[in-house]
């Protein structure tokens, strides 16, 4: 655990740590923030939870940050080239899952079933990480199964969103018959059934973390970092579906 004396006690002034998160960490790192406020009186932990692209770009037009913790490294560069943030550390890992609703309404029992005409499907857009993990899976699966199973499964695409908690709503809503999202988003969300993709076609994402170069709390933002690196941070990842960085 993670302990900042500074912090502790009765007389000091509250202090607060703001951390910009891919909203697919949302589980665990609300329970990671309230065990560092634990182990950290007086300190109150703020997030925003939302696409790594958007976060992003709202680091570039000057929103104030201490950490980031972003689901692809394409995001982070694109700050390290704007000498925005410190280096940046992996601290998880994570793979990709088809869910479908509860129910499984449209009867998708396998993988080449996405490509059937009206199935409706749903994934994060594009620039989105888990969006654009989900694509390069599609490329990987079509060496399998056929040329043109990318089209097809992209063919019925009903909605884009603008990251993947969004995704999951909209299955657990049944407004689609399948998407795609991470192993970690299938752990934390009740009544739904998945649909595994097999680790050769699957996508690794790697998840980088970093200090902002001008984290209005300093200390606090390289306490938070150490902590979701240390075994008991690196516990609670595994616990909501990731792969931990260290056993």
């Amino acid at each position: 655990m993670i302990f900042l004396a500074a912090c502790a006690g009765p007389a000091s002034s509250p202090k607060t740590l703001t951390v910009f998160a891919a909203s697919s960490t949302l589980n665990a790192f609300n329970e990671i923030g309230k065990a560092f406020e634990a182990a950290n009186p007086g300190v109150a932990v703020v997030f925003n939870f939302d696409g790594s692209q958007s976060l992003r770009t709202q680091l570039e037009q000057g929103a104030e940050a201490d950490v980031f913790a972003s689901a692809n490294q394409s995001e982070m560069d694109a700050l390290a080239t704007q000498s925005l943030i410190s280096n940046s550390q992996i601290f998880l890992s994570n793979e990709l899952i088809v869910i479908l609703p509860n129910g499984n309404p449209a009867n998708v029992q396998t993988l080449s079933d996405l490509a059937r005409p009206g199935l409706s499907l749903v994934l994060a857009a594009e620039d989105v990480p888990a969006g654009n993990y989900a694509r390069q899976a599609l490329d990987n699966l079509e060496a399998s199964l056929g040329p043109g199973f990318k089209d097809q499964v992209l063919a019925n695409l009903v909605s884009e969103e603008n990251n993947v908690k969004q995704v999951v709503a909209k299955i657990q809503l049944g407004e689609a018959d399948a998407g795609i999202v991470y192993n970690s988003d299938a752990v934390a969300t009740p009544n739904l059934q998945t649909l595994a993709i097999p680790a050769e076609f699957n996508v690794t994402a790697r998840y980088p973390i970093a200090v902002m170069k001008n984290a209005p709390s300093r200390a606090l933002a390289e306490a938070f970092v150490a902590y979701v690196l240390s075994p008991d941070g690196q516990a609670t990842l595994k616990k909501w579906g990731f792969t931990p960085v260290t056993p």
